[in-house]
């Protein structure tokens, strides 16, 4: 069992930046490859981003890339999402989300290959 628990939401202008952070429990977090989505109200959940478990492979998805940039740090135990030249379409719930396996699941974009979930930050840009 992986706890995950995001933080690092709030409200920023756009343009700005914000980096959220998304902590993960036990000992085996290099074991998980690790996945940021994002769900806009009256929208359903999206991926926005996801790191192998060495941190070696990314996949971004178009609507972000050269803007956002995932890391993680095996040793913290913790994943992060730097954001910045934020939009208004960027306002949504943030959630992390892991995986457990080798480099990045196949579906790296689809939400039934995480099998672990945090219980989201909000994000909120304002024009």
């Amino acid at each position: 069992q992986v706890q995950l628990v995001e933080s690092g939401g709030g409200l920023v202008q756009a343009g700005g930046s914000l980096r959220l952070s998304c902590a993960a429990s036990g000992r085996t977090f290099y074991m998980y490859a690790m996945g940021w989505f994002r769900q806009a109200p009256g929208k359903q959940r999206e991926f926005v981003v996801a790191i192998s478990n060495s941190g070696r492979r990314t996949s971004y998805a178009d609507s972000v890339k050269g803007r956002f940039t995932i890391s993680r740090d095996n040793d913290k135990n913790t994943v992060y999402l730097q954001m910045n030249s934020l939009k208004p379409e960027d306002t949504a719930v943030y959630y992390c989300a892991a995986w457990r396996g080798q480099g990045l699941p196949i579906r790296v974009g689809s939400q039934e290959e995480y099998n672990y979930w945090g219980q989201g930050t909000q994000v909120t840009v304002s024009s």
